[in-house]
């Protein structure tokens, strides 16, 4: 790595370029689990390319000397809809791994949902609900506003990658003392990733289960993992608070929709009775502007902060933060959109828009 003079002399100048120098900065099976998705990573690529297929329509003079992007969700005040997504095991990209990442989000005056895994914030309901409880409770006390309940693993996808690098689960320290979990590589092959969401994920995962958790603890619950209108209206139904658009970054089922084309269905299905967010493939802030055209209250991104966080640690996770909001505040006013509440469904083309238009 260059030497930090250097570095702020050359600095990246896209999410791209930080993924370039991830990749050279962390060992093969480290940036493999971050990077890679399920089977033939189809989803994973379209989860990106979906993005590339929408069309922007600015407006022109307008006014747009001042740019407003501030936000509210569920009560709360953001300077930017832009959020850094539920990602675990920062420790593979940087040492300090979400301490880092934390102290970037804040720098950035920025949410940063947090996995299970190093912080509280992000909840899988594990085969043992004794741990998923204590953790509620862990994150209560801590002061946390809001609880994100991961739907989409009831079972881990099928990574090949971390199949042939025989990834090993990264340490959760939160876990430590709840469970325990036996260091052997399993004699059959796979990853000790297979082997530890086999020991932790509970495949009986259903609606049961977010009525349980609603009634341990009275913070509001998210549903991230929502890909049709058949699973958002039921999420509205049983009371959540919000839902995510996510396919797991690619990481679950391939083929699965990529979640900028499934956005406007979970829209438009729950009909504003709560925030939908969206997650996956965002690497530019005309990325953001796109989601925010289709509905979105706000948009999370994942992988560009690892590869922010590993090229240059802390102080690169904040540039990739600063960087897409600045690209952000860029395609609004260049669309003419002075503040978030002007970004409108007639702000962009989609592919369905130019088919309906040749019918």
């Amino acid at each position: 790595m260059l030497p930090n003079s250097k570095m702020e002399d050359n600095l990246p100048v896209n999410v791209r370029e930080y993924q370039e120098l991830a990749k050279k900065a962390l060992p093969k099976m480290h940036y493999d689990y971050i990077n890679g998705g399920a089977e033939d990573e189809y989803t994973l690529r379209e989860n990106i390319a979906a993005y590339g297929r929408i069309l922007l329509r600015p407006r022109v003079l307008i006014d747009v000397s001042k740019i407003d992007m501030s936000t509210t969700l569920l009560g709360y005040n953001m300077p930017s809809p832009i959020i850094v997504a539920p990602t675990g095991a920062h420790k593979l990209a940087n040492p300090e791994g979400e301490v880092a990442t934390a102290r970037a989000a804040a720098a950035c005056n920025t949410i940063m949902v947090l996995s299970f895994g190093s912080s509280c914030k992000i909840e899988e309901v594990y085969r043992r609900r004794d741990v998923s409880a204590t953790l509620v409770r862990r994150a209560e006390s801590l002061g946390f506003k809001a609880i994100v309940l991961t739907v989409d693993t009831p079972v881990l996808g099928r990574r090949e990658a971390d199949i042939r690098n025989k990834m090993v689960a990264p340490r959760m320290a939160n876990l430590e003392g709840l469970m325990s979990f036996d260091d052997d590589i399993d004699s059959k092959g796979g990853s000790k990733l297979e082997r530890f969401a086999h020991e932790t994920l509970d495949p009986s995962l259903s609606w049961k289960d977010v009525e349980w958790l609603k009634s341990i603890t009275s913070l509001p619950i998210l549903l991230k993992g929502i890909v049709t209108a058949e699973d958002a209206r039921k999420a509205v139904e049983v009371g959540a608070a919000g839902v995510i658009v996510s396919n797991h970054g690619a990481r679950q089922l391939d083929y699965a929709p990529p979640t900028i084309s499934a956005l406007e269905e979970v829209v438009k299905a729950v009909a504003g009775a709560v925030p939908v967010l969206v997650d996956g493939g965002v690497r530019r802030g005309t990325d953001v502007f796109k989601a925010l055209a289709l509905g979105a209250t706000a948009v999370m991104v994942g992988r560009p902060v690892f590869y922010g966080l590993a090229a240059r640690g802390e102080a690169g996770a904040r540039h990739v933060i600063e960087m897409l909001n600045r690209e952000l505040e860029l395609a609004m006013a260049l669309c003419g959109c002075r503040s978030v509440a002007e970004v409108t469904r007639r702000h962009v083309l989609t592919e369905g828009d130019r088919i309906r238009a040749l019918l």
